[in-house]
């Protein structure tokens, strides 16, 4: 073989070479965009349809909550053997009837609907504590409501600090990681648009 046969060899091979590199990085890089616009598009969903939702719910059942506390004069409304008034039942029930356990369904209604978007392998223990919380104020309160059994006039169990804790947290790191993510898929020719849009 002449030398220019062999440079043109060498050639080819090196040209061959650059152009297998390049598909591979391309088509690495490639996978990690539509990688990336398939995460944003689910974080998209689960602040949408859930942990959005879910926060606003959250920060609703707080303000509530500090409002009927400053009604009840910033005493705890159910301490030990404490008698509420007639007037102070009636409050509290309005505020159950209208405020607490609609919420509260509405909270269950959407973990209900969406377990698919809550991070994780399983249900978290605040959540359970949550749902807990709940049926049980839920069912006591319909049978005085269906049947008038009267009843403690709260849940057995406590509100689960854990819980709004847990969905708030979750709903801030969700944010983070979309704002990490639409600057990162943003970036890529077609994908973000398609993703923002998906």
């Amino acid at each position: 073989m002449g030398p220019a046969i062999a440079v043109a060899v060498i050639a080819a091979a090196v040209s061959v070479a650059g152009w297998v590199v390049n598909y591979v990085l391309s088509s690495k890089s490639e996978r990690e965009r539509t990688r990336q616009a398939a995460r944003l598009a689910h974080v998209q969903n689960q602040l949408e349809r859930l942990y959005g939702p879910l926060a606003f719910l959250v920060y609703e059942g707080r303000k509530a909550f500090n409002d009927i506390w400053e009604k009840f004069g910033g005493e705890g409304i159910f301490v030990g053997d404490r008698e509420l008034s007639q007037d102070q039942l009636d409050l509290w029930l309005f505020w159950v009837d209208h405020e607490f356990i609609p919420r509260n369904a509405e909270i269950e209604r959407l973990l209900s609907a969406n377990t698919h978007l809550i991070p994780g392998k399983r249900l978290p223990d605040s959540y359970i504590k949550f749902l807990d919380h709940h049926i049980s104020w839920y069912m006591e309160h319909l049978r005085w409501t269906d049947s008038g059994i009267r009843y403690a006039w709260h849940s057995k169990i406590n509100w689960p600090k854990e819980f709004e804790d847990e969905v708030l947290s979750t709903f801030e790191d969700l944010m983070e990681e979309h704002a990490a993510l639409i600057g990162s898929v943003g970036g890529s020719k077609g994908l973000g648009t398609q993703a923002a849009n998906g």
